[in-house]
């Protein structure tokens, strides 16, 4: 089952920030759509569900005086979701999807363990809907901005163009978005780094702009072997995924000197020097050809 999250108007959406979500086609997530979008109400799929009269049934008067509580209600449980969504957020990136119980994301929340279950039917499609509100942001985000960038240089865009498109862009959420995008961050490194059931979800989420980007970096290094540009692409992915995780290792190796929070530092470096790997290793491969 596919799961989509679309961003309602919020105040960071230009930027890819913050935000209200709703998700469509999450299985047990029940009436998310109907009880959440007020646009959702003449939708035939809404029809007869808890909690909604149907529209055909209300007269003009009756529309009216039912309209505002209705638009309340809705209010109310898109806020109920969203904290939901963010407080498993923070919980399955700090202790995993296996770490993590319904009854703790009611707990931390406050409220009782079947109001979760109300919205979710298991922790699977809980977190599958955690891990999808932000992935589809940083995804079309940075698809979009490739695409630009593609455009702008005229077909002609250098490795580290192309890389700075790619990392600084996804960087910049990290930056600007605060807690909740630095948990997403966390829990990204977790689901890339579990080939049982993280690898499909990746796939499922980033192959289409990771190939993009591979495109790119083919057009920059015509010259370079295919396998190459695919190796350099695996420790660029190895390196930002070990960053979003926050270990703290940097930090004591360094004696504070580097703080793995410190996304900033992170963007001023990492493109320069991954696009310096990718030139030297094709470079060397042409050599070893030409002998």
């Amino acid at each position: 089952m596919e799961v989509r999250i679309v961003p309602a108007a919020g105040p960071f959406d230009k930027d890819g920030s913050e935000s209200s979500y709703f998700a469509y086609g999450i299985p047990g997530a029940r009436s998310i759509r109907c009880a959440f979008d007020p646009m959702a109400a003449d939708d035939a799929k809404c029809v007869g569900l808890p909690g909604r009269k149907d529209r055909e049934d209300l007269s003009v008067s009756d529309e009216k005086t039912a309209r505002r509580p209705s638009s309340v209600r809705a209010e109310r449980r898109a806020d109920m979701m969203e904290q939901i969504l963010d407080t498993a957020e923070f919980l399955f990136s700090r202790n995993g999807l296996h770490g993590v119980t319904l009854k703790d994301v009611a707990k931390r929340i406050g409220v009782h363990h079947t109001l979760i279950n109300y919205y979710f039917e298991d922790k699977k499609t809980l977190f599958d809907a955690v891990f999808a509100r932000r992935a589809v942001i940083t995804s079309e985000r940075r698809m979009r901005l490739l695409d630009e960038y593609d455009k702008a240089t005229g077909g002609r865009p250098s490795v580290e163009g192309a890389l700075r498109v790619f990392l600084d862009s996804d960087l910049d959420l990290f930056i600007e978005g605060g807690e909740g995008w630095r948990n997403y961050g966390a829990l990204g490194a977790q689901v890339a780094n579990t080939p049982e059931w993280g690898a499909e979800m990746m796939d499922q989420h980033f192959d289409p702009v990771v190939l993009r980007l591979i495109g790119l970096l083919k057009k920059a290094l015509p010259d370079c072997a295919e396998e190459d540009i695919f190796w350099g692409y695996h420790f660029v992915t190895g390196a930002l995924m070990l960053t979003l995780a926050q270990t703290g290792r940097i930090d004591k190796l360094s004696g504070g000197l580097c703080k793995s929070s410190d996304y900033a530092a992170v963007k001023e470096r990492m493109a320069t020097f991954m696009a310096a790997g990718f030139l030297a290793v094709c470079e060397r491969r042409k050599a070893e050809r030409r002998t």
